[in-house]
């Protein structure tokens, strides 16, 4: 068997990170206007104002899923396999609102959600859409939503977002989920996963999966992170693939499920 790199969603603070990068969120969205608020980012009919009532609805439902699971496990009931479509659809119970509601709203739901989870024994698990997750690991999810949808809002304002180590939560649940592409396709993954070894922020080397993997992605972590929320261009990253598997799954990788979707084009952000 294979050595494999131990790693856990407890060698971080998913909780305190989280929150943190919620805060670097809200700073991008504190001071602007109501026309800041509809500006169109990348993601194609989506303003900024689009962007936070996602996250926010996201957010309320892992809050509910750590707090209340009975009520949760009704309301993805009551949305069946469709949940791409309830999530759109409650869109507009946080559209109608102005700017400064909205952004008080995203700002509750999120905070009472992190709180939820964090009170959630690690042994335990959380409902959630397809199977339940421990809720580091759902925080994990919820990291990676706002990693993406912040560098949607970031976008849309020309802003640089400067990163910090809190990614590794987004890079472990990337390499967690790796076969989501696939899925995503109709495609059979590869019978053996690959190895991941990315540079932090701070320098720092993290490694994913079997030590001995035949196949290997090395480069910098945001780069995966980018990648696999489909906010870069493969063509615009630093990323390489040892062995053609794993240069396949740099033109596929998603770490959310559902529809892959467009993604960014090659160059479309090359003025930032």
């Amino acid at each position: 068997m294979a050595k494999e790199d131990r790693h856990v969603t407890e060698q971080r603070d998913v909780f305190s990170d989280l929150a943190a990068e919620a805060d670097e969120v809200d700073r991008l969205l504190s001071e602007l206007d109501e026309a800041g608020w509809a500006l169109p980012t990348p993601a194609p009919g989506w303003t900024v104002a689009h962007q936070v009532a996602h996250v926010a609805f996201v957010f309320r439902l892992a809050g509910l899923a750590a707090s209340d699971p009975k009520t949760f496990a009704a309301m993805a009931a009551a949305a069946g396999e469709d949940f791409e479509g309830a999530v759109n659809a409650a869109l507009g119970q946080y559209l109608s609102d102005p700017p400064s509601v909205l952004f008080a709203r995203w700002r509750d739901e999120r905070d009472t959600a992190i709180k939820a989870l964090a009170a959630v024994p690690g042994n335990q698990v959380v409902p959630w859409l397809v199977r339940p997750l421990p809720p580091a690991v759902l925080a994990c999810a919820g990291f990676m939503e706002l990693f993406a949808h912040g560098q949607d809002i970031a976008d849309a304002l020309g802003v640089r977002r400067e990163r910090t180590d809190g990614l590794w939560h987004v890079a472990l649940f990337t390499t967690l989920v790796w076969d989501f592409g696939y899925q995503s396709r109709g495609l059979t993954p590869p019978a053996e996963p690959f190895r991941f070894e990315l540079t932090a922020p701070s320098g720092a080397l993290w490694t994913f999966g079997p030590a001995d993997a035949a196949q290997r992605i090395s480069g910098p972590a945001e780069d995966l992170c980018l990648l696999a929320t489909r906010r870069r261009h493969r063509d615009d990253l630093a990323l390489v693939a040892d062995g053609a598997d794993a240069d396949h799954w740099l033109d596929i990788a998603q770490a959310y499920r559902g529809p892959a979707g467009p993604g960014r084009a090659p160059g479309q952000f090359a003025d930032r």
